[in-house]
């Protein structure tokens, strides 16, 4: 609902309250699945670029805010090798046990500024709650799947 203000602004409102005209607020009519998130279509999903990468670097990145691995990824020739910065020291606490695990990453987002670095590529993980709240566990490919192998 759009409202006039005294001021001769529009307001937009959602349930009575106001809300800034840049935020988004979800529709409640957008298809949601058992757990509450939105459901997409099959053609968002097929945007996304997995791809299997094995890390080949990891160490300390201290310049981030919350502590993390600034890691180097080889997805093979048709890619190369892309930085990422990940948030993984609760679950890997050693950063060389990590050189050398296959893991799968989305390779087509922009890349985002973390402390300085371009991070250039997502991790996937599986991200704990509860008790396990801060721990991240990287997805894995079948050993020996071969590097820049798209996953879908």
């Amino acid at each position: 609902m759009v409202a006039a203000r005294a001021d001769g602004r529009k307001d937009t409102t959602v349930l009575g309250r106001a809300v800034a005209p840049t935020q988004r607020t979800p529709d409640p009519r957008t298809p949601r699945d058992c757990y509450g998130a939105p459901m997409i279509e099959f053609n968002d999903f097929t945007r996304v670029d997995m791809r299997v990468g094995r890390i080949v670097e990891a160490l300390p990145f201290p310049e981030a805010r919350n502590p993390s691995y600034r890691l180097q990824i080889d997805f093979g020739p048709e890619i190369g090798e892309r930085v990422s910065a990940a948030q993984l020291t609760v679950t890997y606490p050693n950063p060389v046990a990590l050189v050398g695990r296959q893991v799968v990453a989305v390779v087509n987002f922009p890349p985002r500024r973390i402390a300085g670095l371009a991070s250039e590529v997502l991790l996937l993980g599986a991200m704990g709650e509860g008790d396990d709240a801060g721990e991240v566990w990287l997805l894995e490919p079948n050993p020996g799947s071969p590097l820049g192998a798209r996953i879908g």
